[in-house]
């Protein structure tokens, strides 16, 4: 049978659902296990770390789900095994030990769920151990005091472990932790906001990591350490505030940044202001929107047929992935199932689910550079965003971080080769070329700002070129504008949303490819993605994607704009239609919003006329 179809078909509305659910998703795994029962094999991708670890990362992952879910009271045929590997995995003597360790391991990563499940189960992890077993254990975890840490979300795994160590009354390190918390909070912002480390993006990590294992810990140590606690919990509550304007009505989430490979850990966050007792919002809100966002990601293809959760978002797609995304990666979404370990009678538990409480159409929020809008009653999530950069730059960094606009109904769409538009994808992205179809895009900005009507972004693509880019919300379209002033001559491309060519196995049918002068819109019976040049002279052309640069549909088609700039200034303006489903038999596409361009200013009015935005050409 699919084990994929069994997740699929679980209503998801009790906590004996949610119980069943890790059991679907983890018992599949089980004829995969090494004969040790220390390493996990599903999958022969390669990562940056050796085989024998991703092996052992992929033992660990799942532990996110197994171990709350044990704490709560469901039972599930894998401990047998973990036991096993667990006393295997930490034996030097034995062939399936998981090993020295060194500076910045990705077996610290996984440390982290160990130290966890001590905390929190020692029953199954800690007490059917004899004393040589035990000692195994915590030489094995107590080595992660004694290397260099990743200056970032990394420090919360050491944490973890020396917590886990103490709870089971192991000698730990009290210094390391007291210094890792302290430089933890120096990574804190204000208004519920952390950076991750030293690195300039503001994404997924700050709520299903950087709150996460802080929400963890307010929890676990809410008496020894009670101002840290408070401290953690009432951040938590602030960035609620802003967070919950990622999320739809649907249960989908704005796909943007890094590892979106980890899928419905987008919501762990919410759990875990359950498990820490932090009602940010109503208690039936925040059940609300876990219990969605598991359902859209449980109907989506993201399990192989015998039940394996892949690499790839809405779809397997290794081409998106990290480079240290291994097979077993995936299973850190299991954090979402972090509520398990509340009893029955949990007022998360007991709260009836609720839809998202009423919300403002437009959030501005300064720390992650973003204007976050709502269309079809809240269906349609958009993230306008400029000036974030991942500076380690991951793959395909200038896609996940640097579009124009994200969108939890197109998603976005990164490269898979260097040449022409097809291969590049350029979605919510100005594509510039020397006319040899190598083309680059905005990656890093120069400068940037976030005003209430529109993002502000200057950029430069070569040293002799210089663009200024102005991105208009004006719903349920937005206005691009951008001043070029460049030293060469240049090809240009810009991309509307891209649209699922198909969806399912449905053949093709009412769709429409309106091309009107300078316009070009693709209509669906699932959406409408259409972009309109307002200055110029560009050629309006579908692109058609190379299959799976998409995160959200394997074949896309792109609406484009194609031009030539000669030496010189230049300005370019065009407005940008996405609609979803709902939306589709809308009239928005006759409706464009008003760009008035004149010598020295240019205007940007919505439907009524009001100037949202003037800029002075000099």
């Amino acid at each position: 049978m699919n084990r994929f179809n069994e997740v699929a078909n679980n209503p998801l509305k009790s906590r004996k659902d949610m119980q069943e659910a890790v059991n679907q998703i983890c018992n599949p795994l089980a004829p995969f296990y090494s004969d040790g029962k220390a390493r996990l094999h599903i999958g022969n991708t390669g990562t940056y770390c050796i085989e024998s670890t991703a092996r052992m990362e992929a033992f660990a992952r799942p532990l996110w789900g197994l171990v709350p879910h044990a704490a709560g009271g469901g039972e599930s045929e894998l401990w047998r095994i973990y036991l096993e590997g667990i006393r295997n995995g930490t034996n030097p003597e034995h062939e399936e030990y998981w090993g020295i360790i060194a500076d910045k391991d990705q077996l610290m990563v996984e440390m982290a769920v160990l130290g966890f499940a001590l905390s929190m189960i020692p029953e199954k992890v800690w007490y059917p151990l004899n004393e040589g077993e035990k000692k195994n254990l915590a030489d094995w975890l107590l080595q992660i005091n004694h290397y260099v840490v990743v200056d970032s979300n990394w420090l919360f795994f050491r944490v973890l472990v020396n917590l886990g160590l103490k709870k089971v009354g192991e000698a730990y390190n009290r210094e390391m932790m007291e210094k890792d918390l302290n430089r933890l909070d120096e990574f804190y912002l204000s208004d519920g906001w952390y950076q991750d480390g030293i690195s300039e993006q503001r994404d997924y990590y700050i709520p299903f990591a950087m709150h996460f294992y802080g929400l963890i810990y307010a929890k676990l140590m809410e008496k020894e350490d009670k101002q840290r606690s408070i401290r953690y919990k009432e951040r938590a509550v602030t960035f609620a505030k802003d967070f919950i304007y990622w999320f739809s009505s649907d249960g989908t989430s704005v796909p943007f940044g890094r590892s979106l490979t980890y899928r419905f850990a987008q919501s762990g966050f919410w759990g875990a202001l359950a498990f820490a007792d932090v009602e940010a919002v109503p208690w039936g809100v925040i059940k609300g929107i876990v219990l969605r966002n598991l359902r859209w990601w449980f109907k989506q293809p993201i399990f192989s047929t015998d039940g394996i959760l892949t690499i790839g978002y809405a779809f397997p797609n290794l081409h998106m992935a990290e480079g240290y995304n291994a097979p077993g990666s995936p299973y850190w979404a299991l954090k979402t199932f972090l509520p398990l370990a509340l009893p029955e009678d949990h007022p998360f538990w007991m709260a009836e689910e609720l839809e998202l409480p009423e919300l403002e159409t437009k959030s501005v929020q300064q720390h992650p550079h973003m204007i976050l809008c709502r269309q079809e009653e809240g269906r349609h999530v958009l993230a306008y965003t400029a000036g974030q950069h991942a500076a380690f730059e991951p793959v395909h960094c200038a896609a996940k971080y640097e579009k124009f606009v994200y969108s939890n109904v197109f998603g976005f769409s990164v490269p898979r080769g260097d040449f022409g538009l097809e291969q590049g994808a350029y979605d919510s992205m100005l594509a510039l070329s020397e006319g040899d179809q190598l083309y680059r895009v905005r990656r890093k900005c120069e400068a940037y700002a976030v005003e209430e009507n529109y993002i502000y972004s200057k950029w430069k693509p070569w040293k002799d070129v210089e663009v200024q880019t102005w991105v208009v919300p004006v719903m349920p379209w937005h206005v691009r504008i951008h001043l070029v002033k460049t030293n060469r001559t240049l090809d240009t491309a810009e991309g509307g949303f891209a649209i699922a060519k198909e969806k399912e196995m449905t053949v093709p049918g009412g769709s429409d490819i309106i091309l009107e002068g300078h316009s070009i819109a693709a209509r669906f019976p699932w959406g409408t993605s259409g972009i309109v040049d307002l200055a110029g002279e560009r050629r309006p052309e579908i692109i058609r994607a190379e299959p799976n640069t998409n995160l959200m549909a394997p074949r896309t088609y792109i609406p484009t704009l194609k031009g030539r700039l000669e030496p010189g200034a230049h300005v370019m303006a065009c407005a940008v239609l996405g609609e979803g489903s709902g939306q589709s038999e809308s009239n928005a596409w006759n409706k464009p919003p008003r760009v008035i361009i004149e010598k020295d200013e240019i205007r940007v009015e919505d439907f009524g006329n009001e100037i949202l935005i003037a800029i002075k050409c000099s």
